[in-house]
């Protein structure tokens, strides 16, 4: 079936709308406190969407330790000189005009059953509804060699901000003929297409400054990718020579990274760059883990697909990255549709909104070239236990240009309306 952006925005924009409306609170003096830890596409769109459906219905914290939030997404177009680094960097102090109090701590513990939340400054919050919204940790130690030390030297930049300007560093000084290498990591982990549009977005930076006889090798933990045959298709339109995927089934395995030496040994050969980008698994962020709502044998936080609601405590709410999701994807797009869903179920629980069946929704686009676009995406709906895709809609290979450049557009305005979402209009 094939929705495009448009429709799926119409669509969720429309229902959000709806479902969101609840009856006047009658006390107003008594207003049910919601505390939100983590401001991403998750906690930041969920904090917003509350308070613009219920002025003034909620007590609504947010806690972020970070005062700008900068963006993995649209990062690659940074590292490809189409987009300026302090694009990417957003201001949380929007929110206060909606009544939203941010602060800027690490939330450290959880009573969950006297429902308080304790800061790294030791303030205690209360909360009748938390949302967990923490991202991904990186597993570190299931590449050999890798660590966080080692990440100076070869950078991850799978959690935007110092290692993104670290990995461009490293790009812009590449010479031609050189090698980069990247590892990616096995399923599930965030932004599925990420490492991929990141090595076009390499490519493009390479070419495009007179470096086009630099060589990309991508060494896989997986034997298919998100998008394969668009990527590989457009890699040889653009970039004839300049990138090689491996699969594990030719190279064998990661023996050992050494950040020394930036080599990568693997079964099959050792592999030096002058760049090594490590991007190693992942697993729920570290809230959720020490908070008891992560399972510990996969990693991630079981939630229940109607609400979003944690599966082990009916007070508790995960979104976005974190949230074991069933067929929804780990990605801005689904972070942002699993906020609405748990805005409304929270409303719901609170306020005496009515409870409707909800949609969530995805869309991807990933950058090929500087005007070569492509998408992936879907609809989705609680199923038989777990959030299950009911339509789903991918680009054609062979695709007219006209195609690709609108789709470069789509996810330009994309970006603009998903930070309006998260931090106010005025932050587009």
């Amino acid at each position: 079936m094939n929705l495009d952006r448009r429709r799926l925005l119409k669509v969720a924009g429309g229902a959000g709308a709806g479902l969101l409306a609840a009856p006047t609170l009658l006390r107003a003096q008594i207003r049910p406190k919601v505390v939100i830890v983590g401001g991403g596409p998750a906690g930041a769109t969920v904090a917003l969407t509350l308070a613009q459906a219920h002025p003034d219905a909620f007590e609504i914290t947010l806690v972020e330790e970070n005062e700008l939030y900068t963006t993995c997404f649209g990062s690659n177009m940074y590292l490809a000189g189409l987009r300026d680094f302090e694009s990417l960097r957003h201001s949380y102090s929007g929110l206060a005009d909606f009544g939203i109090e941010v602060i800027h701590e690490r939330a450290l513990l959880a009573n969950r059953s006297e429902k308080v939340i304790t800061l790294i400054s030791r303030t205690r919050l209360d909360y009748d509804r938390l949302v967990v919204a923490p991202g991904v940790d990186l597993l570190y130690e299931q590449v050999p060699g890798y660590n966080p030390q080692a990440a100076k030297l070869m950078p991850h930049a799978w959690k935007a901000g110092p290692q993104t300007r670290l990995l461009r560093q490293q790009l812009d000084a590449v010479k031609d003929g050189e090698a980069v290498v990247i590892v990616a990591p096995p399923d599930p982990y965030k932004c599925p297409p990420g490492p991929y549009e990141r090595a076009s977005m390499m490519a493009h930076a390479l070419k495009s400054s007179g470096r086009g006889g630099a060589r990309i090798v991508i060494l896989d933990a997986k034997e298919k990718f998100s998008k394969q045959a668009l990527f590989m298709e457009g890699w040889q339109a653009l970039y004839p020579g300049m990138i090689e995927w491996l699969p594990p089934s030719v190279h064998g395995g990661i023996e050992l990274v050494d950040p020394v030496t930036k080599t990568v040994a693997t079964d099959l050969d050792l592999f030096t760059g002058t760049l090594v980008n490590i991007i190693p698994a992942q697993r729920a962020g570290v809230t959720a883990r020490e908070w008891d709502l992560a399972d510990p044998e996969t990693g991630w936080c079981p939630v229940d697909p109607e609400t979003m609601r944690s599966a082990l405590d009916e007070a508790v709410f995960v979104i976005g990255d974190a949230a074991a999701a069933g067929d929804m994807p780990k990605s801005a797009f689904s972070a942002n549709s699993q906020a609405r869903v748990a805005a409304m179920a929270i409303a719901a629980d609170l306020l005496g909104a009515p409870r409707i069946e909800p949609f969530l929704f995805n869309t991807c686009w990933s950058r090929i070239g500087a005007e070569d676009a492509v998408k992936v995406g879907g609809r989705y709906m609680p199923k038989e236990g777990k959030i299950t895709s009911v339509a789903s809609f991918v680009s054609a290979p062979g695709e007219d240009a006209a195609v690709r450049r609108r789709a470069v557009g789509e996810s330009d305005d994309w970006y603009r309306s998903i930070v309006a979402e998260m931090f106010g209009p005025g932050a587009a």
